[in-house]
Formats: C-alpha cells, structure tokens, sequence
C-alpha cells in the first residue's frame, strides 16, 4: 500500500489563513453544481471571470450574457462557432465576448486563469483531475466538487496543494457536513465519521430485482435533481463508495474510520463522532447552494435573508432512521476499501470502469447489476497496477483509457 500524505490541505479551524473569495472560475458551469454555483455568485456579489463547459452552447450562452467573464472554455471548435453565433443573436457586442478557447488546454487554462483567486472544480468524471491539478499547482483555492480528482489522484493533488499553498474546500454535502462537524473540535480528536446515503431507488431490492430495473427507474432520484451519470452512480451506491475514499484523503483518515447509513429522508448530511464519545451531525434541507455557499465564504456564513428556514418540527422531518448497507447486494463500498488499500493506480481502475460500465448502461446495452458484474472484471484484470506509485498524469490517462477500452469491449457472460 502506498504511503499517505500526512499534511492537510483542508482548513482545519475558523482561523486558518484562507483567503477571501471575491473572483471566481467555474469548471463545469452548465451542470447542476456550476449552475447552482452562478446563483450563489449573483447573490454574494462575487466576480465570474471565467468559465469552462462542454458542448451546451445554449445554457452557455446565458451564462456569458449574464456575468461577462473575460475567459471562456468549451469542448471544441464545433461547440465554439455555435456559442459566438448564440452571442450575436443576443446582441453581445465585439467588445464585451470574451476570450473563448475549447479543448483540454482550454480548460486548464481557465482553472488557472491569473484573476480568479477561487476555483470551483464542477466537471464530472476522470477529465476533471487534470483541472483540478492545474489550479492546485497555482495555489489557487479550491472548491471541490469532483469526486474522481481525489478518487483517481488524491495523494497527487494534495501534495500539489501543500506545495503551492492551495486551499481545497469540500463541496460535496457530505463531506462539506463532515468537515464542518469537524470544525468544532482539535486535530486528531476523530474517531470515526458517517456518511449518510439516500439508498437511491433501489433500496431494499434484491439482487435479483435489480436485473430488472430500467434506465428510467435508476434516473428517478428519490431526494436530489442530479446528473445522469452521477445519479445513477447514486442507485448504485458508487457515489458513496468514492466519497469513502474522497474521505479518506480529504480528512487524513484511514477507510475503517469511515461508515456509511442509509437514510432516506436526506435531512442529517452526515455525522462526526468524537473520541470522548459526542456525536456530531449537520443535519438541513437536500440543498446543494448550502454547501457552495460555505465554501465560498468561509470562515464566514451568508445571511440569506427573509429565506424559508428548515423547519425541523415539520412532521415530514420530524423522524429520522438510518440503516445498513446491504454490500451484497450493493459492493461498490467494497469495492472502495478494497482499491484504497491495494493503493498504486487501482482506485482510477475502478473509476474508470465505473465510468465506462455506467455509459453502457445509460445506453442500454447491459442490464443495471452488471455494472457491477463489469467493474469487479475489471478490478481483477488490471490488479497489477496496484504496483504503479506516483505516475505522471499522461501515464493516468493511458491507463484510465485501457481500463474504460476493456469494459466497453467487455463481453457480458448469462
């Protein structure tokens, strides 16, 4: 097993030197979190200087019109044209576009771009690591919401951080309700941490049941509006499963100190237990411009004004229950412990694999329990590559394409 890096690069306390956030680059900003971010940024009064998005030229578009950064990022030359028309046709004057690039390059360029002191790290998936290195080597603080970054990367981007002096913020709303439990007491007074999980769809189903189960029904989220492929790693449990290793390096934990429940209301984000036997929890409405608007703003928190509060009386809220994980029938968290102890280059396999065994998925070429059957393949194919330590990123992308090549060419056995 490697060894891990022992330096935080997460704010420890409420005086930890963080600087202000006052100019931002979103990574990301057509998706759910870039969208929900722009709000929190209209209403702090923050500055978007840059943005980076994929081929949604039309969202884009009002993005620009919207906030006028000065540096924009898309997919290609394609997605390119059609934004610079879309900003003619909203009147847009030659003066007021921005810069606008496409391509990997573009992106890391964004993610570094000279003004933005605040980068909020949106894009889903493995191509959101090399972003998230690039603001890391500039010393620029980061709002963490890709999970792969870590999953794929984490002792890589943390000794990025601590090189440059890069803060990382978690987003996520569990980590960000871990993090923030965590505030209240000294290093090193953890004992364990719990995240806490909706179930996704398919709570309590059998093996079996979840042959069955449609694209549909694995898209219908009980509590949150998401992504496609984040939500269906959420019915697969996948998501949970990175954010133990998530988890792992954002809080300097080892994976037996990590525990996940299910709790299906989605009121508690998640708990903190203590050494001398507390237990904490950040507990709140299923609302992702929370966790944004922490991270932006700390130490300091936003008075959101005459907003409806949590009504914690409500008999919708009133009772809470947690469960265990069924790892039988779900053995993505298995799969996470398994990979972080092996160390090396496994946890980008069972990313990978994910990823591409999702995509067969959502295209409907394989059943929904043979993403997993696929990732545990894949898991057993590539084991030598635990023995791979400290890689260049090119070589992670070699190797994140020969995993997610195997899975999609993968033949499913009856």
């Amino acid at each position: 097993m490697v060894s891990r890096l022992s330096k935080s690069v997460v704010p420890g306390s409420l005086d930890a030197l963080v600087p202000v956030t006052q100019n931002l680059s979103v990574l990301g900003s057509t998706g759910s979190i870039g969208r929900q971010t722009l709000e929190v940024a209209k209403e702090e009064g923050y500055r978007v200087l840059a943005l980076a998005a994929g081929q949604n030229a039309k969202e884009l578009a009002k993005q620009v019109a919207r906030f006028q950064p000065q540096y924009v990022s898309v997919m290609d030359e394609k997605v390119k044209a059609e934004l610079m028309e879309r900003l003619r046709a909203l009147s847009i004057s030659q003066d007021s576009t921005p810069i606008i690039e496409c391509g990997r390059s573009s992106v890391v360029r964004a993610a570094q771009w000279p003004d933005a002191d605040t980068v909020v790290a949106a894009i889903t998936g493995f191509a959101g690591l090399e972003p998230v290195l690039a603001a890391a080597s500039s010393g620029k603080k980061i709002a963490l919401a890709n999970k792969e970054s870590l999953v794929v990367a984490g002792e890589m981007v943390k000794a990025l951080a601590a090189r440059t002096g890069a803060w990382i913020l978690p987003v996520d709303s569990e980590h960000s309700a871990i993090w923030q439990c965590m505030l209240s007491s000294p290093p090193k007074s953890v004992r364990r941490v719990i995240l806490t999980c909706s179930g996704g769809p398919f709570f309590q189903k059998t093996k079996d049941e979840l042959n069955a189960v449609t694209l549909e029904e694995a898209l219908a989220h009980p509590t949150w509006s998401m992504g496609g492929k984040i939500t269906i790693d959420s019915a697969t449990l996948m998501n949970k499963a990175f954010e133990i290793i998530e988890g792992c390096h954002l809080f300097d934990l080892p994976h037996t100190s990590i525990d996940v429940v299910i709790h299906r209301q989605s009121i508690v984000h998640s708990l903190v237990e203590f050494k001398d036997g507390a237990l904490l929890a950040q507990a709140g409405a299923p609302d992702m411009t929370v966790p944004i608007r922490y991270a932006l703003s700390f130490p300091h928190r936003s008075d959101r004004g005459a907003r409806p509060v949590f009504d914690l009386l409500a008999k919708e809220n009133a009772t809470w229950r947690f469960q265990p994980v069924d790892e039988d029938v779900f053995p993505s968290l298995t799969y996470a412990r398994e990979v972080y102890e092996a160390g090396g280059l496994m946890p980008l396999v069972l990313n990978a694999s994910n990823e591409a065994a999702v995509s067969r998925f959502m295209r409907q070429e394989i059943a929904f329990a043979d993403i997993f059957w696929l990732i545990r393949r894949a898991l057993c194919h590539f084991a030598q590559m635990a023995d791979i330590s400290a890689p260049l990123f090119d070589d992670m992308m070699i190797a994140h394409q020969r995993v997610i090549q195997y899975v999609m060419e993968e033949r499913i056995c009856p």
